[in-house]
């Protein structure tokens, strides 16, 4: 059928740009961290969690938003009404980005107060690093607004291409700046660490513009056709713009306050790592921020991998969704929400244990040996946490689709009170692994919530994903077990005291589980029914339960 080929082809395209982007985030991450070290990797954080809030709210979700709305009209057949969204959002995308800009600019050193509660500990990063990381990322927010409201353009057509390729040029010029400008600090100028990496955030600005300037590119080619189309409307519902603006705000709230689901998360981590760890006299300053570089920068980093093919989906299956709703095919709406559950969980679950079993290796592999104990312990207990990123990222794409973005919001709500709860509570007397245990409580939390919505309001019948959910737990269990006998084995031989020790426990773990897991799911059938329609060789011709 054309709507679900265009649905899987924009699918794909996504998927393949934010597994791109998310894997250049993952390896900048490595020199990155060699750099300027676990500490360095704080201060970065320190800028750009700050930034990530105010560009939700600076955005207000307009990339869903406006590809939900004009969608929706597109499919009534007014094109108009799509198109004088997109020109007065321009316009207001661009006052938004320069007011945040200007609020965050001058409430720099208000917020890295409330960060760090002793600015002159010994081995601490300086409250002067921290104003100036914050200042430099927060010019990001003059551009990214405005790139928001193109790409939901294109979007709106289920036009994915230049969304993915924006996004990818984005993240190529963001961390060769990135490096390029650590390195040359510390290295040729002879500067500081929170000089490096204060230049280092710069980067958000300059990848904004070469994105930017990419997106302008595909409107010059694109224009002549968009232009047709609307001219060919079928229908002008000759809405006001109050009136535009009231239904886009009605999509667009709910949709970046799920944006802000784990920045949000993270920010409440940001404000109370520091503060619990060094009030339980357990760990100096600078041991807190390595701890929360390890934390929120290196192991967040890994575990977001696998998330990357969920956001991806979520982006692409809102418009077809909203498109499947308002014409009232259910059938449709089944498939693509059983389709997305069943790729969702195929890949997320083994990544989840396989960076549980494998924590110590893989932290040593990509960090160095030196953060091994720290960093591999906390990925160790962070890693199910893609799992619960990834179906909260779905589940939340199919409420909105469904226009039921409220019990998205209560959701999330729910589940931040939860990490708020426990965050400080868990971090005193667990320590840094206390921030994965409040993160998976939370999340945990508001998945289930938005499962039970799901199902009460589409009728979704989940019998057939819990099936493929057992199997797949099943043989994950059994990639698992054989993964665990391969590490152990494979330790005896060389101990985990060098990086090469590690690489070779690592590649030969991975290996064997990756293979396993492959081999049994093509020989039982579950890659094929869902993966086939992707990968022809995998394709099945009996029934499959």
């Amino acid at each position: 059928m054309p709507d679900s080929n265009k649905f899987l082809r924009g699918t794909m395209i996504l998927s393949l740009a934010q597994f791109s982007s998310k894997f250049l985030g993952m390896i900048f991450v490595f020199p990155f961290v060699a750099l300027v070290g676990q500490q360095g990797m704080a201060l970065y954080q320190y800028g750009y969690q700050p930034y990530t809030i105010l560009l939700s709210l600076a955005t207000l979700g307009v990339p869903m938003a406006v590809s939900k709305f004009v969608s929706k009209y597109n499919a009534l057949g007014d094109y108009r009404t799509g198109r004088r969204l997109f020109q007065s959002g321009i316009v207001i995308m661009s006052l938004t980005g320069l007011a945040v800009f200007l609020g965050l600019f001058f409430m720099a050193p208000v917020v890295a107060g409330w960060i760090i509660p002793s600015p002159d500990a010994v081995g601490g990063n300086d409250m002067s690093s921290v104003v100036f990381t914050i200042r430099m990322v927060s010019t990001a927010l003059l551009l990214v607004p405005v790139m928001s409201i193109i790409r939901g353009y294109f979007q709106g057509f289920q036009s994915m291409g230049p969304t993915a390729v924006s996004q990818v040029v984005e993240q190529v010029v963001r961390i060769t700046f990135i490096l390029a400008m650590a390195f040359a600090v510390l290295h040729i100028f002879g500067g500081e660490r929170g000089t490096a990496v204060g230049f280092a955030t710069f980067g958000a600005f300059v990848g904004g513009l070469g994105s930017l300037l990419v997106l302008i590119m595909y409107w010059k080619k694109r224009h002549r056709h968009l232009e047709r189309e609307a001219e060919q409307s079928t229908a002008d519902y000759n809405i006001s713009l109050p009136s535009m603006y009231k239904e886009l705000l009605a999509y667009a709230l709910p949709l970046s306050f799920v944006g802000l689901a784990i920045p949000l998360f993270q920010m409440i981590d940001l404000f109370t790592f520091n503060n619990a760890l060094t009030a339980s006299n357990a760990f100096t300053q600078g041991e807190a921020e390595a701890a929360y570089g390890a934390f929120s920068g290196s192991a967040h980093k890994l575990i977001l991998i696998p998330v990357a093919l969920a956001t991806a989906m979520s982006v692409t299956l809102i418009p077809a969704i909203t498109s499947a709703f308002t014409n009232g095919s259910k059938e449709l709406l089944q498939r693509q929400i059983t389709q997305t559950y069943q790729v969702i969980l195929f890949l997320a679950v083994p990544a989840s244990a396989g960076l549980m079993v494998l924590s110590y290796p893989t932290f040593a592999v990509l960090f160095g040996i030196d953060d091994m104990e720290l960093g591999g312990n906390i990925l160790r207990y962070y890693a199910p946490a893609a799992l619960f990123f990834s179906i909260f990222s779905v589940t939340a794409a199919v409420l909105q689709g469904i226009n039921r973005q409220r019990y998205v919001v209560i959701s999330l709500l729910i589940g931040l009170c939860i990490k708020a709860a426990t965050a400080y509570l868990f971090l005193y007397y667990m320590g840094p692994v206390g921030g994965s245990f409040s993160t998976l409580a939370g999340y945990g939390a508001a998945v289930g919530i938005n499962i039970w919505g799901i199902g009460r309001f589409t009728s979704f019948h989940y019998g057939k994903t819990a099936r493929r959910l057992l199997l797949i737990t099943a043989l994950t269990l059994v990639m698992t077990a054989a993964v665990v006998i391969v590490k152990e084995g494979a330790q005896t031989m060389f101990p985990l005291d060098s990086w090469y020790h590690a690489f070779l426990v690592e590649f030969f773990s991975v290996t064997a589980g990756a293979g396993l897991y492959f081999i049994l799911s093509v020989k039982t059938g579950l890659a094929g029914v869902i993966l086939g329609d992707r990968f022809s060789f995998l394709k099945r011709t009996k029934d499959f339960p």
